[in-house]
């Protein structure tokens, strides 16, 4: 039997898909992955990464984001293309661009195949002519899927509301889960003296970047000692706000990183006060290794917190009530701080073990065959 893998980049199919793709090599069956051609070194690091888990890699051209007509139907006919020669038993897809044209392009070869739905995007964040085309395209593309995905209930009902699937056609994980052996539990640091705070994410408005600069400013300005690290490029031009909190002493911008572990290890908690997620990675790896975690009270971040006892919810698009919960963290005792972290961790392996997640997925692609 031949799998197909579509997905939008080699790095996050190796961290969030490599224990998928190892388990459907094991069963004795022959696993391709179509991944973009970039000149980037961590994705040709994490393809050679990927060959050695017996899966075979096929590059093409894409661009990631934004919607270029020209490039969308030449990135359909590659895939189509592709897909026509394999002849896959099986085609799995991720991320919007692959869901969409991966989807077409198997519905016009009868190929069967099924979809992830990662995260609803900036598209349907907003009501207007953008989100009634993606809507209208997605309707296209998953009329013949076996079955589709979903990392947070809110993103099923909002795909069953707007008659994109019927509900019976889908099927709610818990995310991509997370690797507890990867991120294992680490010691509580004993420094109290400043309680560090870390961001890890892509740095843009809508990961809530602008309300936890504005929350830390104010904790600062009010004589509560914290520090805040943020890991991650910019997706947007924070530069010069970014130069001027380091100037005033309390943020430390650290850039990309390929292994986030040494920042979780040395933090008191992780903040993410995002806008909207399919299920944030970052809140489990971060609870997996027995780290608070502070976030939005939204679907795709509040799963990964049981409030007031793993961490806290802060209200979605609030610097004040952001501002409150972090200074109502910082009035914790150090005893109080680890037993949240502690609970974080036994609540990630309840529910997020990748194992787990994994076994799900494929009991369901069985059943749906």
């Amino acid at each position: 039997m031949k799998n197909l893998i579509i997905c939008n980049c080699a790095t996050g199919l190796e961290i969030f898909r490599g224990m998928l793709i190892q388990e459907l090599a094991k069963e004795g069956k022959s696993v391709y992955a179509i991944v973009p051609k970039l000149d980037d070194k961590k994705e040709k690091d994490a393809e050679e990464r990927i060959k050695k888990m017996h899966c075979k890699l096929i590059r093409i051209p894409m661009e990631r984001r934004g919607m270029n007509p020209l490039k969308d139907i030449a990135l359909m006919k590659a895939y189509y293309k592709v897909v026509r020669k394999i002849q896959p038993d099986l085609v799995i897809t991720y991320t919007i661009k692959p869901n969409i044209y991966g989807g077409m392009v198997c519905r016009v070869l009868k190929i069967p195949y099924v979809v992830n739905i990662t995260g609803l995007g900036t598209a349907f964040q907003r009501n207007g002519i953008l989100k009634q085309l993606v809507i209208n395209m997605y309707k296209v593309a998953l009329k013949k899927v076996k079955i589709a995905f979903f990392e947070n209930v809110e993103n099923r009902e909002i795909f069953i509301k707007e008659n994109i699937l019927l509900r019976e056609k889908t099927h709610v994980l818990a995310g991509a889960g997370v690797d507890l052996e990867r991120f294992k539990y680490t010691e509580y640091p004993k420094d109290n003296d400043t309680i560090r705070f870390l961001f890890i994410g892509r740095v843009m408005k809508e990961k809530g970047i602008d309300e936890l600069f504005q929350a830390m400013r104010k904790l600062n300005k009010n004589s509560y000692k914290c520090s805040l690290d943020v890991v991650g490029g910019f997706e947007e031009n924070y530069i010069d706000e970014i130069k001027k909190y380091e100037e005033e002493g309390w943020l430390h911008y650290q850039g990309y990183q390929n292994d986030v572990r040494p920042f979780i290890e040395k933090c008191h908690c992780f903040v993410l006060p995002s806008w909207h997620e399919g299920m944030a990675n970052t809140n489990l790896e971060c609870a997996a290794s027995g780290r608070p975690v502070i976030t939005s009270n939204i679907h795709g971040c509040l799963e990964a917190v049981i409030d007031e006892k793993t961490g806290y919810l802060a209200e979605k698009k609030s610097a004040d009530d952001l501002y409150k919960i972090m200074k109502k963290f910082i009035q914790l005792s150090y005893k109080e701080r680890k037993e949240m972290g502690l609970a974080g961790r036994r609540h990630m392996e309840a529910v997020f073990d990748k194992r787990i997640v994994v076994k799900d997925t494929i009991n369901e692609l069985l059943k749906n065959r």
